[in-house]
C-alpha cells in the first residue's frame, strides 16, 4: 500500500460526486499508468453511473488504433508529448461518448528517460465537456511505483477541478 492510496481514493470519490451531480461521464486513456486511473475510479462504489470506459494504450500502435492518434504525430513528437496526450484525450472522449476524458503518457522508469525527457516526465491531457482540451507536463520524483501513483493522483485531482469549472461555466451561461 502506498501513502498515496488514501489521497487517490479521496480524489476519485470527489470526482464521482461532482460528475454524478452534473449527470456526466468520464473516460480514461492511459499509457504509463497501465489502467491505474480507471482502477482508482472503479474502487468507488457506484462509479458505473459516471465512468464510461478506460483505454490502456501502452503501445504506440494502440494509441493510433483505439484513440485515433495520428502515427505521424507520435513519430514527430514521441509518445510522451503534448500533441499525443491531447489527441489521446480527445480520442478517448469521442470513442467512449463520455463528456470528459483524461489521458496520460509518461516515463515511469526506471529506464527510458533521456536528457530532454527524464524518468518522471508525464504529459497529461484533459478533454472537457465544453469541447476544449487542456494539457500539462509534470516531472515527478521517485521510483516507478511513486511516479505512477503521483500520476494517478494528479490526473484525478485535475479532473475534479475541471469538472467544477465546467459546472460553473454551464451555470453562468
Amino acid at each position: 500500500m502506498s501513502h498515496y492510496d488514501p489521497l487517490i481514493d479521496s480524489a476519485a470519490a470527489r470526482l464521482g460526486k461532482v460528475l454524478e451531480q452534473q449527470g456526466l461521464q468520464v473516460s480514461t486513456a492511459e499509457s504509463c499508468t497501465g489502467g491505474g486511473i480507471a482502477e482508482a475510479i472503479t474502487r468507488v462504489a457506484g462509479s458505473s453511473r459516471w465512468f464510461e470506459t478506460g483505454f490502456v494504450t501502452y503501445a504506440n500502435a494502440s494509441k493510433s488504433r483505439w484513440l485515433g492518434v495520428n502515427a505521424e504525430v507520435i513519430d514527430a513528437h514521441g509518445a510522451v508529448s503534448e500533441p499525443v496526450v491531447r489527441a489521446m484525450a480527445s480520442g478517448a472522449r469521442e470513442a467512449a461518448g463520455a463528456a470528459m476524458a483524461v489521458a496520460v503518457s509518461g516515463i515511469a522508469g526506471p529506464d527510458g528517460g533521456s536528457a530532454e525527457k527524464p524518468v518522471g516526465t508525464v504529459w497529461f491531457g484533459w478533454a472537457l465537456a465544453d469541447g476544449s482540451v487542456v494539457s500539462e507536463c509534470k516531472r515527478f520524483q521517485g521510483g516507478r511505483r511513486e511516479v505512477r501513483a503521483q500520476t494517478v493522483l494528479h490526473a484525478l485531482e485535475r479532473l475534479v477541478k475541471e469538472a467544477h469549472k465546467q459546472a460553473a461555466n454551464r451555470l453562468s451561461v
